[in-house]
Parts: structure tokens; C-alpha cells; sequence
């Protein structure tokens, strides 16, 4: 797919991150994968992003990576982009991105350094080093020990032609709209805290058009529904999803660290789409917490008619 095509797809339209399958014993489980792929391709969404934070990148064997974008491309079959994530150090990176080329990837999501504390020259150096060791098109994720400022994003967008978009996990509207009128419209934007819909009307504010939807895992036609409210203008609709379903959730997410992951998988299961539990060092909600989310569950479903 080429860089306009992509930029296209990723402009405007709901993005869809899915959870990474696994089975009773914790394995990547690939027909269960797939099922979960081809339901999302039912919906109205616009790319997929495999192996991304919601898909547990973070925690997935390269085997297993592997597998997920190999499984990935044989679902989708071309219908829409997929985006696979990359990153960890740089030669694990540039792995990854080896193995994203030959499975017919169509661009990368490139995640930020863990656990060590760096200088921004640092980062720019490691995003540098990795953007320029692939052919495919690149999206920053800004966000944790990776978080760059409007000069930083520039620099990497002069020497990286193949970097197209930014992601934002940061939430700060500032240095954020920053950016967007530094750089301009050579990279696209996308919206990327944890529950994005809860800042999506700020994100749409200063030209932030798409964002990544985590509850598309389990009320996907409120996510749609809520998406295309927003871009209609419709405020009415906007603020009762707001309100009903998206304030009570991100209560419910910020009781316990890695409940981003969890409740996604958690509600998955509860939609009657499992995928298994997460990995440690994250842990499954407790069963008070499931029946919170059961309940906001039975609130989107309502919200959604």
C-alpha cells in the first residue's frame, strides 16, 4: 500500500485496535485471532493495529509476534491497512520490522523506549535509527519515556521521509497543538491516550480527526455510533455517551495500573468474545470490578440503539 493510501485511511475514520488471543494455557491462540479480525472487518472502521499496546505488544514473544502479523495479513487480505507494532531495543526493533516487510505489513506503530530514563536527543537518535533501518511507513507513538516536543518531531520528520504520522499518548493539548502547527500537515495525527473517546472532542478541536478506540473490543457499535456523533457535530449524543458510558469507565480504569489492557480483555470475554486473560505483571479486574463492567456494558447497548 503505498504512503497516500495509507495517510488516507489513517486520516479520517475509527481505528481498531484489537486484543491478542490466547488460550486457556496463555498461548497465542490464531483461530480465535482470526474470528476476532473478521468481526472486527464487519464494523465501520478504517485500519487495524495488530500487537499494539491493547494487543500486549509489550509482553509478546517474537515468535508470537510473528504470528499475530502473519495471521493478520492472511485475515484481512488487503481490505483495509494493518498496522503492527514495533520497538524494545533497537536491534529487536529492526526485527520487527523485518518480519512486518515480509508478512506484507503496511506500516509500523512505533512504540517508545521502556523503562530507561533518556535524553530527547536520545530518543530522536533511537526513532532515527529505526525509522531509517525499514522501507515501510512509520507512526511515532509520543507517549511515556518517548514523549518528544514540536522540534524534536520536526527533526525526525526532515530526516525520516518514511515517517507519516504521529500518535499522541500524552493528552497535553498543548504541546500537542503545538506540534500539529509546527509540523503541519506533513504528518497525520491520531488521537492515542488510553480511552481516547474521553478527550476526543479536544483532539477534534485543534485537527485530531481519528483516534484509537480500545472499547471497539467489546461495544463496537457504541464506538461507531460515538464516533460518527462526534464528527456530525451531533453534541447531543456526544455528551450522553460521554456522561452514561465513557466517565464511569475510565473511573472504573484508572482503580488499578494496566487496567487499559484488562478491562479490554475482561469485556471482550463478557461480549462473548474471549481472549483469554492477560499476561503478568498485569492482572484481570477482580469480580466486583467485572460486574461494574457488565453493567456499563448493558449502558452501552442501550446508548447504541
Amino acid at each position: 500500500m503505498s504512503f497516500d493510501k495509507l495517510r488516507t485511511a489513517l486520516s479520517d475514520g475509527l481505528l481498531s485496535f484489537p486484543i491478542t488471543d490466547m488460550d486457556k494455557n496463555g498461548e497465542f491462540n490464531a483461530a480465535t485471532y482470526a474470528e476476532r479480525l473478521k468481526w472486527f472487518m464487519a464494523h465501520e472502521i478504517t485500519a487495524v493495529f495488530v500487537a499494539g499496546g491493547t494487543g500486549e505488544f509489550f509482553s509478546l514473544s517474537r515468535g508470537e509476534y510473528q504470528k499475530v502479523i502473519q495471521t493478520a495479513v492472511q485475515e484481512v487480505k488487503g481490505q483495509l491497512p494493518v498496522i503492527s507494532s514495533i520497538g524494545r531495543s533497537i536491534p529487536e526493533a529492526v526485527e520487527f520490522a523485518k518480519m512486518a516487510e515480509e508478512a506484507g505489513i503496511d506500516g509500523l506503530l512505533l512504540m517508545p523506549p521502556y523503562l530507561t530514563e533518556s535524553p530527547k536527543e536520545g530518543v530522536v537518535s533511537y526513532a532515527r535509527t529505526i525509522m531509517q533501518s525499514t522501507r515501510l511507513p512509520v507512526i511515532y507513538y509520543n507517549r511515556s519515556n518517548g514523549v518528544l516536543s514540536a522540534g524534536h518531531i520536526r527533526e525526525l520528520a526532515d530526516d525520516c521521509p518514511n515517517l507519516i504520522g504521529l500518535k499522541d499518548g500524552t493528552g497535553n493539548m498543548q504541546d500537542l497543538n503545538d506540534t500539529i502547527k509546527t509540523v503541519g500537515d506533513r504528518l497525520v495525527y491520531i488521537g492515542g491516550v488510553p480511552t481516547a473517546e474521553i478527550i476526543s472532542e479536544a483532539y477534534l478541536s485543534i485537527g485530531v480527526n481519528t483516534y484509537s478506540s480500545a472499547v471497539f473490543n467489546f461495544v463496537p457499535d457504541l464506538a461507531v455510533k460515538y464516533y460518527k456523533a462526534l464528527r456530525g457535530g451531533d453534541r447531543e449524543t456526544v455528551a450522553a455517551i460521554i456522561r452514561d458510558f465513557f466517565i464511569p469507565f475510565v473511573r472504573l480504569r484508572s482503580k488499578k495500573a494496566g487496567y487499559a489492557v484488562s478491562l479490554i480483555k475482561a469485556g471482550a470475554a463478557l461480549a462473548g468474545r474471549s481472549g483469554g486473560d492477560v499476561r503478568a505483571p498485569l492482572v484481570m479486574p477482580d469480580a466486583e470490578e467485572i460486574g461494574i463492567l457488565q453493567g456499563l456494558i448493558e449502558v452501552a447497548e442501550g446508548l447504541s440503539e
